[in-house]
């Protein structure tokens, strides 16, 4: 199979399964632009990628060709069947590999919700495969694509339970703390808030630092589990 049968199979499922009320439905959870959907359900993404795991065609050249294929439409589903794409090839992925991830953030990868999946589901894992480590997403925290800088400390929550130091984390996500993105204050105060259910005096060390220099959406969504007047300390300052 070719990348531009690939692409071509996959864009066709997506027209032939498209629905106007699911793209009203989801539109609403995107707020940073138009959400540009066909509107498939997740069952039938799920479906799909049953189909694709199970055929044994897909390797990890066959992903990379066809993903830009797939994201130059914008179409959000035709994205995530790139992303998909790499996911069933996941464990065949070498350091090159993640070069070429990066590159995804400038060409599709372009909302929260993908910018989740490769957080949540790829990129820690490629970690825990030695693909990537810390160091390798030193770029992306000065990225000028905001979903790339967001996808670092979302990808960072599941090193928290791994027993790595979080002085470490916390030293190397700092920059973020000013980031000029809303998206990137609540993937940092998403990572913050898990930090502090594991550890919550070196956390809450940590907040108080910045409690009155960064933006207060952090704040927001790193207290959001505490109790009302442990939220009290992180009041900026008058």
């Amino acid at each position: 199979m070719t990348p531009q049968e690939l692409s071509s199979n996959l864009i066709g499922y997506c027209q032939a399964n498209a629905n106007p009320e699911l793209v009203k439905k989801y539109s609403r959870y995107f707020k940073e632009g138009v959400y540009d959907a066909w509107g498939l359900s997740q069952a039938l993404m799920d479906a799909r990628k049953a189909e694709l795991k199970k055929s044994g065609e897909i390797s990890v050249d066959l992903a990379f060709e066809t993903a830009p294929l797939l994201m130059k439409s914008g179409k959000y589903e035709e994205t995530s069947f790139a992303l998909i794409l790499i996911s069933i090839v996941k464990e065949k992925l070498v350091s090159k590999d993640f070069q070429r991830l990066e590159s995804w953030f400038e060409t599709g990868i372009a909302n929260w919700a993908h910018a989740d999946y490769l957080g949540m589901f790829l990129l820690p894992e490629l970690m825990k495969q030695g693909v990537a480590d810390i160091q390798s997403f030193s770029g992306w925290i000065i990225s000028p694509y905001k979903f790339q800088r967001r996808s670092v400390p979302v990808t960072f929550i599941k090193l928290l339970k791994t027993g790595i130091s979080f002085g470490e984390l916390f030293t190397f996500l700092e920059p973020l703390m000013l980031d000029p993105a809303r998206e990137v204050h609540q993937g940092m105060g998403w990572f913050l808030r898990e930090a502090w259910k594991i550890k919550p005096q070196e956390t809450e060390a940590f907040l108080l630092k910045w409690k009155d220099t960064a933006p207060r959406l952090i704040f927001q969504y790193a207290c959001e589990k505490m109790k009302p007047e442990e939220k009290l300390r992180f009041r900026k300052a008058k």
